[in-house]
């Protein structure tokens, strides 16, 4: 899995996706997802719209702590 992330190269007419706010290509970020030199997704964002993804994307990304149960009859089981 990829994700890249770079300024825009469309018109400056062009909306956010996420929130449909005009963005200038000046401020715009695209996201593209690609897993396996496919594109899955691409979105442009405006600078807060983009924020929001990283914040969400961060949250999603960390790694929980696996949960662990210890039986009496010492059987490990985790989650």
């Amino acid at each position: 899995m990829s994700l890249a992330v770079g300024t825009s190269s469309m018109t400056d007419a062009d909306r956010c996706d996420a929130c449909g706010e005009p963005v200038t290509d000046a401020l715009a970020r695209t996201v593209r997802l690609t897993v396996d030199r496919s594109q899955i997704d691409s979105q442009r964002l405006c600078p807060e719209c983009f924020a929001a993804w990283i914040d969400r994307y961060e949250t999603e990304m960390q790694h929980e702590a696996a949960s662990t149960v210890v039986s009496e009859d010492d059987e490990l089981i985790v989650d």
